[in-house]
C-alpha cells in the first residue's frame, strides 16, 4: 500500500539550508555548498522524472544526488520508492533503511518501511516501525493504512478493525484523500461483510488511480460473491493487466473460471501457486472431490448420495456443453436445494441456452435481472438468447449494456456490431468492429478479426453511401 510519497522540495532546500549553517566552521565550505546545489539538482530533475513516470530516469538522478551528497535521506527515500515502483523490493528495503538512518525520528520514512515490511510478512518489526509513526503523529495516513494492512494479514478481530476503519473514514472525507487511505478503506469495509461501502470505496480509488491493483480485486472479489463472473474476470483481468500476478489475483481467476465450468483450467492455475494459502487449498481439494473431468464419477456419487448440492453443481457446469439436457437437470436439481442461491439458476439458464431452449431461457433471465440487475452474467446470456432469436433489437440494449461495463471484452463488440449490422445501423456497426478490432486478442480472437475484417470494406461502402439508418 506504499505511495508515491513524495518530498516536497522547499523542505529539500530547508535542510541543506541548516546543514550549512551547522557546517560554517568546516574547512571546505564553499565546496560543501557546491556539492549540496549539485544534489538538489539531481534531486529536483529525479522529482520531475518520477511524476512523469520515467522511473529509470529518476532513479538515476536520486543516485546522482546521492553521489553528489550521501547524506540526503529525501532523496535515499524517492531512490527507494523509484526501486519499490521498479519491482526491486530488496534494494527499496535497503534504501527506506538508509533513509531512516540518516533521520532517525522521519516518520515518512518510518511509513514507507513498514509498509514494505508488511507486504514482505516481516509483521513484528513493521508493527514497531507504525507504531512508533503513529506515537509521534497520529494522523499519519500513510501509517495508518500500512497498520490496517497488517491488522488484515493478521487476521485482527472487528473491535481493532471498527477502530482502524473510523480513523480511514475521517481521513477519507478529506477533499483529496489518497489512495492508499481509500484502499485501505475499502479492504476493511469487506473484511467485515460491507460490501456496498466497499464497492463504492474501491470504485473512488479507481477514479484517482484507474490501475490501482488494490481496488480492481476488491472490486472482482465483490463481483464474484455477487456471482458474477464475467464482471469479477474483467476486474482480475485489469489488475493482471498491471502486473499484479499474485496468489490472491490466481485464486480470483480461479474462482471466475470455476463458476464458468472450467474446472479444469481453474485447477491448473491454483495448483501452480508455489505457496498456497488455506483458501487455495480448500478451493483445490474442492475442485478434486469426484475429479473435475471424472463426469461419471459425480454421477456414481450422486446416485450415492441423490442431495449433494457441491456435486450437482459440478455436474450443471460439467454437461453445460456436451449435454445440455443433462446439464439442465442438474442445475435444476441443484437450484431446487438451494432456491436462493442465484448461481444455481444461472446455470440453470446457461443450459437453456446451450440446449437452444431459448425463449425459457429469456423469460429466466428476465426475471433473474429484477434479482440482479448489475450480474453481467445474465446480460451476457440474455443478450446471446435474444441474438439467436434474431431479436436484435432487444440484443442489442443488453450488449450495449456489456460493453459499457466491460469496455476491455471483445467479445460484447463483435456481437453488439454484427447487431448494428443486422439492422441496417451501418456508422455504428462501423464504430463497434473498429472498437472490437483495437481490444481483440490477435490469437483468442483469430476467426473472429477475420470475420470482422471480411465484412468491413462493405459496412464501410454502405456507410459512405449513408445507407441504413441511425442506430435509436
Amino acid at each position: 500500500m506504499i505511495g508515491n510519497l513524495s518530498v516536497p522540495r522547499y523542505l529539500t532546500v530547508l535542510f541543506f539550508a541548516l546543514l550549512t549553517l551547522s557546517s560554517a566552521a568546516s574547512l571546505c565550505v564553499a565546496q560543501a555548498d557546491d556539492k549540496t546545489q549539485q544534489a538538489i539538482e539531481f534531486f529536483n530533475q529525479g522529482q520531475d522524472a518520477h511524476e512523469k513516470g520515467d522511473l529509470p530516469a529518476a532513479l538515476s538522478f536520486y543516485e546522482k544526488a546521492l553521489a553528489a551528497f550521501p547524506e540526503f535521506p529525501e532523496a535515499e527515500l524517492q531512490r527507494g520508492n523509484a526501486l519499490l515502483a521498479l519491482k526491486r523490493p530488496d534494494d527499496a528495503e535497503k534504501a527506506f533503511r538508509k533513509a531512516l538512518e540518516l533521520r532517525e525520528d522521519w516518520t515518512l520514512a518510518m511509513s514507507n518501511l513498514g509498509s514494505l515490511l508488511v507486504e514482505r510478512g516481516k509483521y513484528d518489526e513493521a508493527e514497531k516501525l507504525l507504531a512508533k509513526a503513529l506515537e509521534s503523529d497520529e494522523m499519519n495516513q500513510a501509517a495508518v493504512a500500512a497498520m490496517a494492512d497488517l491488522r488484515l494479514r493478521s487476521n485482527a478481530d472487528e473491535k481493532v478493525l471498527r477502530e482502524l476503519l473510523a480513523k480511514l473514514s475521517s481521513f477519507s472525507g478529506n477533499v483529496r484523500p489518497t489512495v492508499s487511505v481509500l484502499s485501505a478503506k475499502a479492504a476493511i469495509e469487506l473484511r467485515l461483510k460491507e460490501t456496498a461501502a466497499a464497492k463504492e470505496t474501491a470504485k473512488r480509488v479507481l477514479g484517482l488511480e484507474p490501475k490501482n491493483s488494490s481496488a480492481n480485486l476488491i472490486l472482482a472479489e465483490i463481483a464474484l460473491m455477487e456471482r458474477d463472473a464475467d464482471l469479477g474476470e474483467t476486474y482480475v483481468r485489469a489488475a493482471e493487466s498491471a502486473g499484479n500476478l499474485t496468489p490472491e489475483t490466481k485464486r480470483l481467476r480461479a474462482v471466475a473460471l470455476t463458476m464458468k465450468g472450467k474446472k479444469a483450467e481453474a485447477l491448473a492455475l491454483l495448483e501452480s501457486i508455489e505457496k498456497p494459502g488455506e483458501a487455495v487449498r480448500s478451493m483445490i481439494v474442492d475442485l478434486k472431490d469426484g475429479d473435475v473431468a471424472d463426469l461419471t464419477g459425480l454421477e456414481a456419487k450422486i446416485q450415492r448420495t441423490p442431495d449433494d448440492v457441491n456435486a450437482l453443481t459440478k455436474l450443471c457446469h460439467g454437461f453445460r456443453v456436451s449435454n445440455p439436457m443433462k446439464a439442465i437437470e442438474y442445475c435444476r436439481r441443484a437450484s431446487t436445494l438451494e432456491p436462493n442461491e442465484l448461481s444455481h439458476a444461472i446455470g440453470f439458464g446457461a443450459a437453456l441456452v446451450q440446449a437452444k431452449q431459448f425463449d425459457q431461457a429469456i423469460g429466466l433471465f428476465r426475471k433473474l435481472l429484477t434479482i440482479a440487475p448489475e450480474n453481467a452474467t445474465i446480460r451476457a446470456n440474455l443478450a446471446t438468447a435474444l441474438f439467436q432469436l434474431k431479436r436484435y433489437a432487444e440484443a442489442k440494449a443488453e450488449f450495449r449494456w456489456l460493453t459499457e461495463k466491460q469496455p476491455d471484452s471483445p467479445a460484447a463488440f463483435f456481437f453488439l456490431g454484427i447487431v448494428h449490422d443486422q439492422l441496417g445501423e451501418y456508422m455504428d456497426a462501423l464504430a463497434t468492429y473498429q472498437q472490437f478490432l483495437r481490444v481483440a486478442d490477435a490469437e483468442k480472437d483469430k476467426l473472429d478479426i477475420e470475420k470482422v475484417n471480411l465484412r468491413m470494406p462493405a459496412v464501410q461502402r454502405l456507410a459512405k453511401e449513408r445507407k441504413g439508418r441511425k442506430s435509436e
